[in-house]
């Protein structure tokens, strides 16, 4: 069995995911496996263009039994919700538990970027936070994950060889040395338990 599987996913606050390229798909089968009571709050950066529409939310609310929606700088974080970044702002999470929206000079070439959303809201929850990087072709989040496994947070990487474009965990494998090491079917079986 999955080391993952011994592991309650409530005894955690927070799922922060970072996608790139090929994270549609992915990033779909996660959303549509979350049960209505899921516990935690769902923060997600997805590299976009900097012009998106919404229909991306719109796309993923269909798919989800949770509220999925772009969050808002000084909103309060809520369980059983499910938060994008907007396109073209960074996503930081403060102290008192709220996002703040910031359109500082682009990191790993983004912005939104994932590290800056690992590393902020890994300050503030620590030990309660799950980092998950996914299929992307660059190396945004690997500096994040490590700062979330350095903060005693729990690490995971979708395996490099299934993910559409490896680059972005394979340099989070190399960065963070995650605690695992999985398929996104797997995932979603440990989200659905």
């Amino acid at each position: 069995m999955n080391p993952l599987f011994d592991i309650q996913i409530a005894d955690y606050e927070v799922l922060a995911i970072g996608v790139s390229a090929g994270g549609m798909v992915v990033l779909t089968e996660i959303v549509k496996s979350l049960k209505p009571d899921f516990p935690l709050s769902m923060i997600i950066v997805q590299h976009l263009h900097p012009h998106q529409d919404e229909y991306y939310v719109q796309y993923y609310n269909r798919h989800s039994k949770i509220r999925v929606k772009e969050a808002e700088d000084k909103e309060p974080i809520v369980r059983n919700r499910a938060y994008f970044a907007p396109p073209n702002y960074h996503l930081l999470v403060e102290e008192d538990h709220t996002f703040s929206l910031s359109v500082d000079e682009k990191v790993n070439f983004s912005r939104p970027a994932i590290d800056v959303l690992f590393d902020t809201a890994s300050f503030v929850f620590g030990k309660k936070m799950i980092g998950l990087v996914l299929t992307g072709a660059n190396s945004d989040g690997a500096k994040g994950l490590k700062k979330i496994k350095d903060r005693d947070g729990l690490t995971i990487i979708q395996n490099p060889a299934e993910a559409e474009f490896s680059s972005m965990p394979q340099a989070a494998l190399q960065t963070a040395q995650p605690h695992h090491i999985i398929s996104v079917s797997q995932f979603v079986e440990w989200l659905k338990r």
